[in-house]
């Protein structure tokens, strides 16, 4: 009952999420921002669907249950969920699941983007790994923090880029990991 509580919450957050990011591009755009990116944004999309796929079916298939350390594996999950939304709180209108960047802006310097430069993808990293294992999927947790890890190599310079490109990006964040 866990499991069909804790897919289901997450699936609807990620549409929401989708729902927003739409607004946040309409918005963006309307100001004259640019897409970077978009022939990965694709792949991107599909490890994700994918990776509910996978840990569905893992789950079933196996017949899987939470392992003794649910409760650390769901711990770790509620505190990136929290991450998750302090991100998208700090980013507000420029947050997107794409990458869409406001010539002329200055990058966002608050929240946890005051620490590092890209903390949503850390959550993301996070959430790959953990949800898997809270119920033993091994699997989906190695199989998609991988194929995570390669979209990230794509990913992230495609982001620096842009940002270098557009704002003030290379001055804010040059010290930062």
């Amino acid at each position: 009952m866990l499991f069909y509580w804790i897919i289901g919450i997450v699936i609807v957050q990620r549409l929401i999420e989708l729902l927003v990011a739409r607004r946040n591009e309409r918005w963006m755009k309307s100001q004259g921002a640019i897409e970077a990116g978009a022939s990965h944004y694709r792949y991107m999309v599909a490890m994700h669907v994918c990776f509910f796929v996978s840990l569905l079916a893992e789950v079933f298939y196996f017949n899987l249950s939470p392992p003794p350390l649910w409760p650390v594996w769901l711990s770790i999950f509620l505190l990136a969920q929290v991450m998750r939304i302090w991100c998208l709180a700090s980013l507000g209108k420029y947050w997107n699941t794409k990458i869409i960047v406001l010539p002329g802006a200055n990058v966002v310097r608050r929240g946890p983007y005051k620490f590092i430069r890209h903390p949503n993808y850390v959550i993301v990293a996070t959430e790959l790994l953990v949800l898997p294992l809270l119920f033993n999927a091994y699997f989906t947790a190695i199989l998609f923090t991988l194929l995570n890890i390669w979209m990230m190599t794509v990913r992230i310079p495609e982001e620096e880029e842009a940002l270098k490109n557009e704002t003030d990006y290379q001055d804010v964040f040059s010290i930062k990991s």
